[in-house]
């Protein structure tokens, strides 16, 4: 943990006052560009799209009010360059910049050469990005704090006989996790000590090419746990509230692929309790923006932090479906200094059920990526349907970037009915060209475990050798 933080821990806050924005780099593409973008029109603020030359034609580019070149396909060249990214700012003269989620959304370098140039990073300020995005850094401050911790170890030196000897300490199986960046991607478990050093060495070289930071460390490898998580608000006046949870569980490669809010066959004081507890951390040490809190639900019911995500979430529109809060509208308003009692109502009201599945481009019984051409792609609508995407007909998914081709969330006044809306929905989702997951996601939004709420981490493999 830097001295900053320690700083803000002792209660040095820092407000960086009221700042109307006038223009916004959104540094990213896709899907999220497309909702960012969207967020910014309903705030009257000009946006500004960045492009690879595999995005040329992307809808998202057509719908900003300007859009830059900024390199090649390969991410490395492009959304991570920080370079170009930077330099689309000056040319512009760009106010703010929105990181959307992936790439560098929990970067702290990045952050803070864009507040450096006198530009806001619309999202928390670079401490905290440093003090919680940075997994085992997070651990750390959390546990001081009284959240419960699994076993884990710090950042991985490159010392083959230590690393053996965090593995022990631990207790196999293990899990081997990227310290900058979230997603599902390089996480790799690690059964034994042979097995332990190819995949530190797998890991840092995905985390590399994915986040531009190649540390790693280690967590004891829970046995088909609960994935649950809260979504979090703060602003820069010390103020911090909860909009509840979301049930991450059913995931494929440690990648969600399923999020459901509220949370099923779970205690509702048990969560309600939870919430308040991660909502008075937070307030105490005085994050500052948009966040989401993830926790394991062990089998016993015992609950471990996982990580927080010091950034919008894929998954945030199951969250704005029950509640009815505009989160990246909130995320802009919190990072232009604004209070949380003028952005957000209190309290805060559930209503009705609300889950998302995440439609990729890949084989639905493998989950290897399927690129190509998408030569029909006809998302579905209707009531309590909303789907977000960043493709369109006639484009082509590239190896590139994720593979994830659209979201489709089903909303309804009762989990039951969700299930079915999205079932049929997902039943109109026309598309031809590469193979998708659809398959694989009817066959899990239809099984009795799904349908009962019993989920797990472990569930994806179930359906498919059931």
């Amino acid at each position: 943990m830097n001295l900053e933080t320690q700083r803000i821990e002792k209660g040095e806050r820092k407000t960086r006052g009221i700042h109307q924005f006038h223009k916004v780099v959104v540094a990213n593409r896709g899907d999220v560009a497309r909702r960012v973008i969207r967020a910014l029109r309903t705030l009257g603020i000009r946006s500004v799209a960045v492009y690879s030359k595999a995005d040329a034609g992307a809808p998202y580019l057509a719908e900003a009010d300007e859009a830059y070149l900024i390199g090649e396909a390969q991410a490395q060249a492009s959304y991570l360059n920080q370079d170009a990214l930077l330099k689309v700012l000056k040319d512009t003269g760009a106010d703010g910049v929105h990181p959307g989620y992936g790439f560098l959304s929990e970067n702290t370098e990045f952050a803070a050469r864009v507040e450096s140039a006198g530009v806001r990073f619309i999202g928390p300020a670079p401490h905290w990005i440093d003090a919680m995005s940075h997994k085992s850094q997070a651990r750390e401050l959390m546990a001081k704090y009284g959240m419960p911790i699994g076993r884990g170890s710090g950042i991985l030196s490159d010392d083959q006989e230590e690393i053996i000897a965090q593995g022990r300490h631990i207790g196999f199986p293990v899990l081997v996790k990227p310290a900058g960046g979230g997603g599902g991607i390089g996480m790799l478990p690690a059964h034994d000590e042979e097995e332990l050093l190819k995949v530190v060495e797998r890991a840092r070289s995905l985390a590399f090419r994915s986040f531009s930071n190649n540390q790693v460390y280690l967590e004891k490898y829970m046995v088909l746990p609960r994935h649950i998580e809260f979504q979090i608000l703060g602003d820069q006046h010390g103020g911090v509230q909860h909009l509840f949870e979301r049930d991450c569980s059913v995931q494929r490669r440690h990648q969600k692929i399923i999020e459901e809010a509220p949370a099923p066959a779970v205690d509702r004081k048990e969560m309600d309790g939870l919430a308040q507890q991660i909502t008075k951390v937070l307030q105490d040490i005085g994050y500052d923006n948009i966040g989401t809190v993830e926790m394991l639900r062990g089998s016993d019911g015992s609950y471990s932090f996982l990580e927080m995500n010091t950034r919008l979430q894929v998954e945030h529109a199951v969250t704005e479906e029950i509640t009815g809060v505009d989160l990246v509208v909130a995320q802009i308003r919190s990072a232009a200094g604004e209070r949380l009692c003028d952005i957000i109502p209190t309290p805060i009201e559930r209503s009705g059920h609300a889950i998302e599945v995440r439609v990729y481009a890949e084989d639905p019984k493998k989950f290897f990526p399927s690129p190509g051409k998408l030569n029909t792609f006809r998302t579905p609508s209707g009531n309590g349907i909303r789907v977000e995407t960043g493709y369109a007909e006639g484009l082509t998914v590239t190896p590139y970037y994720d593979p994830m081709i659209a979201k489709v969330i089903a909303h309804a006044e009762n989990r039951e009915k969700t299930i079915g809306i999205l079932i049929d929905a997902l039943k109109e989702f026309e598309v031809s060209g590469i193979k998708t997951n659809i398959p694989f996601l009817l066959d899990a939004l239809a099984s009795e475990q799904f349908r009962a709420g019993q989920v797990h981490t472990g569930l994806a493999s179930t359906i498919l050798s059931s």
